[in-house]
């Protein structure tokens, strides 16, 4: 767990949310690019855990004590020791550049994590994420409960 000033420029960091991790890249100065979708507050601001149902989020720069606000978070540069991150002048360039973008979202292969590991260390990484997570949510959707018990044709 680090302080914001031990943040440095292109972290990734993980905020523990009540019901799911969000990501984020730290682009220093306490601001930070996400992904975000017009239904991901309620009026109070709390999160809403719909969003996850969208296909198109948006990507937004905003400041770090919003996008945390009193969650935990951490760094989570996981991948740094297998996989070196890209220079960081093209990590904060591409997250720049896509801000105020709109782009698909997928909870099992578009999501907000892999938005930041394909920013930290490019399209490659992103792309084994992606196949590890949609492995991991086929064996629990598979193995936990079937569709069949909730889904009945009339």
């Amino acid at each position: 767990w680090k302080a914001p000033e031990e943040l440095k420029p292109g972290d990734i960091i993980e905020i523990f949310r009540s019901s799911c991790q969000h990501w984020a890249l730290y682009l220093g100065e306490q601001q930070v690019v996400h992904l975000i979708t017009e239904c991901e507050h309620f009026a109070d601001g709390s999160p809403n855990s719909l969003a996850i149902l969208s296909e198109r989020v948006c990507v937004k720069k905003d400041w770090l004590e919003d996008v945390v606000r009193k969650d935990r978070y951490r760094v989570n540069n996981k991948h740094d020791e297998t996989h070196p991150p890209l220079p960081l002048s093209k990590i904060l360039w591409q997250a720049e550049e896509l801000v105020g973008k709109e782009m698909p979202y997928s909870l099992s292969s578009q999501n907000c994590e892999n938005f930041v590991m394909e920013l930290r260390y490019g399209p490659e990484m992103s792309e084994q994420v992606r196949d590890i997570y949609a492995q991991v949510i086929t064996s629990e959707l598979n193995g936990t409960f079937s569709l069949n018990k909730f889904w009945r044709a009339p």
